[in-house]
C-alpha cells in the first residue's frame, strides 16, 4: 500500500479529475477501506481543499470551489501539454483569453522542471502558426465556454439561447456531448431534447449558457466522433464557391499538407485532384500556392480572375523591388 503522502495526492488528482465521486468507487480505485477514505479526506480539507461529502447509499466526494485557488496536482504529461495548450490559446479566438493565457503561461514555465521546460521549449521552436487568411476567428465567451466545457465533462443537462444562420433566436435544451474547435470556430455538439436528434451548435451563435440542468446517461454519437460530425455537417452547408483543382503533385504530400480543407485523390502517380467549398476566393489560392507546385483549376470561372489579379499585384511588387 502507498504512504500516507503519496495517496492523499493521488485522491487529489482522482477529485480533480471528475466532478463527483462515489464513496466506494473513490476508495476501490485507491485501494484502501471506507474508514481510511474518509481519514484521507479529512487531511484533505485540514489542507485547506474544500471536500464536499453526500451522505447515504450512493453517497461520495466532490471537490468543491473555495475561496481560493488550491494547489492542482498534475503529472509531467499534463505539465507539458497544459504549457503547450496555453500557448495555442495565446493566439485563441475566445475574447479576452490571449493576455490571461500568457500570464498563466509565465507562471506554469516558472516552476516547471528543467526536462519539462526544455520539452515546451523545443515545441514551441519547432511549431509554425499557421493562418490561411479566411474568415476571421469567430468571438466566444470565455465564461460561457467554461459552462458549456463543465457540462460536458459532468454529462449535465445545458439550456441556452441560440441564434441560427437565419438569424432566429430560440432556446434550447441539450444533453451536451463534446466541444470541438474546428476552422478557427468552436462548436457544441449536443443531442437535442426538443428535436429529439443530435446536432451542432456554433459557439459564437450561443448566449446565457446554464448547467446544472440534471445528470444524463451518455447517448451514442450517430459518429466515429465528435469532430467527424461536426466536419461532415460544416462540410455540408451550401457555400458559395466549389473549388476544383489539379496539382501536379502525389496525392499523399497534398492531402498531408490542405487535406484537412477538401478532398483529394489520385489522378495519377504524380498528379492529384482537390475538391474544396469555401466562403471566400483567397484562402484556397494561398491553400494551393503553400504547395509549391504547379496546379490547374477546373472551377470556378471567378477563381481564375481572382489568380489574374493576385498574379499582376505580385508581378507589379517584382518589378517595383528590383
Amino acid at each position: 500500500m502507498a504512504n500516507t503522502s503519496t495517496r492523499t495526492l493521488r485522491l487529489l488528482s482522482l477529485l480533480q479529475t471528475h466532478r463527483y465521486w462515489p464513496g466506494e468507487e473513490l476508495a476501490e480505485r485507491l485501494g484502501v477501506s471506507a474508514r481510511t477514505l474518509r481519514r484521507d479526506i479529512d487531511r484533505l480539507r485540514e489542507l485547506g481543499y474544500p471536500v464536499e461529502a453526500q451522505r447515504g447509499v450512493d453517497g461520495g466526494y466532490q471537490l468543491a470551489a473555495g475561496a481560493a485557488l488550491p494547489p492542482l496536482v498534475i503529472d509531467d504529461e499534463e505539465a507539458v501539454a497544459l504549457a503547450v495548450g496555453l500557448q495555442a490559446a495565446a493566439e485563441s479566438p475566445v475574447e479576452g483569453i490571449a493576455e490571461a493565457s500568457v500570464r498563466v503561461l509565465a507562471k506554469v514555465v516558472q516552476v516547471m522542471l528543467a526536462r519539462l521546460r526544455r520539452r515546451v521549449e523545443a515545441l514551441r521552436a519547432m511549431t509554425v502558426p499557421v493562418d490561411w487568411g479566411g474568415r476571421p476567428a469567430a468571438a466566444v465567451d470565455p465564461d460561457g465556454l467554461t459552462v458549456v466545457a463543465l457540462a460536458c465533462r459532468d454529462a449535465e443537462r445545458l439550456r441556452f439561447s441560440y441564434t441560427a444562420a437565419d438569424g432566429r433566436r430560440a432556446d434550447r435544451h441539450v444533453e451536451p456531448h463534446r466541444l470541438v474547435c474546428l476552422d478557427r470556430r468552436w462548436y457544441l455538439v449536443a443531442y437535442d431534447l426538443t428535436r429529439q436528434d443530435w446536432r451542432t451548435f456554433r459557439l459564437d451563435r450561443l448566449t446565457a449558457p446554464e448547467g446544472g440542468g440534471g445528470r444524463f446517461a451518455p447517448r451514442e454519437l450517430p459518429a466515429a466522433d465528435a469532430a467527424e460530425f461536426v466536419r461532415a455537417g460544416v462540410n455540408g452547408l451550401v457555400r458559395p464557391y466549389r473549388v476544383e483543382a489539379v496539382v501536379a503533385a502525389p496525392a499523399g504530400g497534398v492531402r498531408e499538407r490542405i487535406g484537412r480543407w477538401g478532398a483529394v485523390e489520385e489522378v495519377d502517380e504524380g498528379r492529384c485532384r482537390i475538391v474544396m467549398a469555401a466562403d471566400d476566393l483567397n484562402w484556397p489560392i494561398m491553400a494551393l500556392g503553400s504547395l509549391g507546385a504547379e496546379f490547374t483549376v477546373v472551377e470556378p470561372p471567378e477563381l481564375v480572375e481572382r489568380l489574374g489579379e493576385w498574379s499582376s499585384r505580385f508581378g507589379r511588387a517584382v518589378r517595383a523591388s528590383r
